[in-house]
């Protein structure tokens, strides 16, 4: 899994370009989901097919789409039969994203949110377990799990474990500081998306300013440098070429323990120690 990850939300009949661009600027992880209300993965998978004719082996990029349910869906647009059972309805949502990416397997499928239900949680896992066992699936994880219970039950009761845990980044879950502890225990990445557009005041501290300033960086540079070094996979969605150099550039330049002291008081991110 790349350390940086591109994400495509919200990018409408732009998407299928700036996919094309952020490969084409070194971006090897794509981000996107089986689900046409937010996302345009027919779109992504033109970007893809297009980055993949300039050269590019399909086994250099990490491609990571979502099963979403019916909750998260739009109604009147859904991508697989609504009234199909949960195993379906995740075999119709690995197909359709095969065809949309125009791939031959998924790198890694995320179940976009947990159900209401822990049996049906089980379900939809077990669907993605056969998806693995049949090659479909290299991985499997999932997203928008706040609760450390609810994600250790799924952990426990699963034969195939998840190796992703996709979440908000922010202040109002602790930046999940004890789910990332229970990740690091057990060899599941760890994913954070809104990783700038949630956490402003720290952007604007002057702690990371003044770190910014030192490096000749700019502070978002600065955070996704610190949340890499602690085994974080940031998703950054910029539709800016700039801002794609910018954070492609996070791994060129490293933080001094001192640096990531200071860093950490603004969290914490870590236990302060």
């Amino acid at each position: 899994m790349p350390k940086i990850i591109y994400g495509t939300a919200w990018k409408k009949d732009r998407t299928a370009d700036l996919v094309e661009l952020a490969i084409a600027k070194g971006f090897r992880g794509i981000d996107t989901a089986c689900q046409p209300k937010h996302y345009n993965e027919p779109l992504v998978g033109v970007g893809i097919k297009r980055a993949l004719a300039k050269g590019l082996r399909r086994e250099q990029l990490f491609i990571q789409t979502k099963y979403t349910p019916i909750s998260g869906q739009d109604i009147n647009n859904v991508p697989y039969n609504q009234n199909a059972s949960l195993t379906e309805q995740v075999e119709q949502s690995i197909a359709a994203s095969k065809e949309n990416l125009g791939v031959d397997y998924i790198d890694s499928l995320v179940l976009h949110s947990p159900m209401s239900a822990h049996a049906d949680s089980m379900e939809v896992w077990k669907a993605f377990e056969v998806g693995v066992k049949n090659g479909d699936l290299l991985q499997i994880g999932i997203s928008n799990c706040y609760d450390a219970q609810v994600f250790s039950d799924l952990y426990k009761d699963a034969e195939v474990k998840p190796a992703v845990l996709q979440n908000r980044f922010y202040q109002d879950t602790n930046f999940d500081l004890k789910l990332r502890e229970f990740c690091l225990a057990n060899n599941v990445r760890y994913q954070s998306f809104w990783t700038l557009s949630a956490n402003p005041k720290i952007l604007q501290h002057e702690i990371l300013q003044s770190i910014a300033k030192n490096k000749r960086k700019t502070a978002p540079q600065v955070l996704f440098c610190y949340l890499t070094s602690l085994g974080i996979a940031p998703l950054t969605g910029t539709t800016s070429e700039k801002h794609m150099n910018e954070d492609l550039d996070i791994f060129n330049f490293q933080l001094s323990s001192d640096e990531c002291s200071k860093i950490n008081t603004l969290g914490p991110f870590t236990k302060r120690t």
